[in-house]
């Protein structure tokens, strides 16, 4: 399975779903229009997909990797995800909270804590990781979820998954 993600002419997630994204793409200043990608080569007898975006170089800043995205129950036919599936909450993905939600950030806005929320490295050019999940079932967690809950629910669940590296300009 591959997870395959246009980056811009210079080797970033283009402006338009990061830190430089126009104030059509922003939300409470936060980017939150996702980028589009494709899952090719997801295994028969998959039933739904999980996507999670995350940062592990935040982890000198903030002291924990930071979670942009989380979503399951996305149906395993859907091979393309358009620009802004999040804000979309395309083929019914329900989508979990990500690090905007936690203590040291505090928001409660559903619109800003359980959605695509775009990478705004701080300190340097960061390296984002997307993983796509290809599960044998359908979590059905609620919206709002923790990606905790996500991982646990998904354990012996998941047939083959797809990583893109994905660098964004501080």
């Amino acid at each position: 399975m591959d997870v395959h993600v246009k980056l811009d002419e210079n080797g970033y997630i283009p402006d338009a779903y990061a830190k430089y994204a126009d104030r059509s793409g922003l939300y409470a200043g936060t980017p939150t229009r996702s980028f589009p990608f494709e899952v090719t080569g997801v295994p028969a007898g998959a039933a739904t997909l999980a996507v999670v975006f995350y940062d592990v170089d935040s982890i000198p800043v903030c002291g924990f990797p930071w979670v942009h995205w989380c979503a399951c129950d996305i149906p395993a036919s859907v091979a393309k995800f358009p620009e802004d599936a999040s804000n979309q909450r395309f083929a019914g993905m329900v989508q979990g909270k990500n690090s905007s939600a936690s203590r040291l950030v505090g928001s409660r806005d559903p619109l800003l804590t359980c959605r695509y929320n775009g990478p705004q490295p701080p300190d340097r050019d960061h390296t984002y990781t997307l993983r796509v999940y290809a599960l044998d079932n359908a979590p059905q967690l609620r919206e709002g979820f923790w990606l905790n809950e996500l991982l646990h629910t998904m354990e012996g669940h998941v047939m083959d998954e797809a990583v893109a590296q994905l660098p964004a300009r501080a």
